[in-house]
């Protein structure tokens, strides 16, 4: 099924770097399942709401400087945050990069990026969770986020 960015996904990538609204065009047009634009471009007050909410760990994230977006699962017409979906849009989103030749970081995988790998979306976030363990440390996993790398 062919899938279009609606009218708030369009206006949710106004700011956007223009690679990454490239990305995401071509993604909607190869996803197996329907996704929004949740999130593109943010005021650094919307991120200070952000971190305070938990929904964030950061006030340096790359949605203020137009360098991230968040695609979220699009589901009988309602947002759903469900990892099966998630993971069909990162293997589109990974995929249109790939062709388009555009460098990104998952935020189901911060530690690599994300358009170098080849293996599944679901294998990533488990190795990333893994290392972070090791490491003593918490894994922070946002799937829908997406970034530019080297920008």
């Amino acid at each position: 099924m062919a899938y279009v960015l609606g009218k708030k996904s369009l206006q949710e990538l106004r700011g956007v770097d223009d690679s990454l609204v490239a990305v995401v065009k071509r993604a909607i047009e190869l996803t197996s399942v329907d996704f929004s634009v949740h999130d593109g471009l943010r005021t650094l007050e919307e991120q200070k709401e952000l971190v305070k909410k938990g929904a964030s760990t950061t006030l340096n994230s790359k949605h203020i400087d137009g360098l991230a977006v968040d695609l979220v699962p699009y589901i009988n017409g309602k947002l759903r945050w469900e990892w099966v979906p998630i993971y069909q849009i990162a293997e589109a989103v990974r995929f249109a990069a790939q062709e388009l030749d555009v460098s990104l970081r998952w935020g189901g995988s911060w530690d690599i990026p994300f358009t170098a790998s080849t293996d599944a979306p679901e294998d990533l976030v488990a190795d990333y969770v893994a290392k972070r363990k090791r490491l003593g440390k918490r894994a922070f996993i946002d799937g829908p986020h997406y970034e530019l790398l080297n920008v």
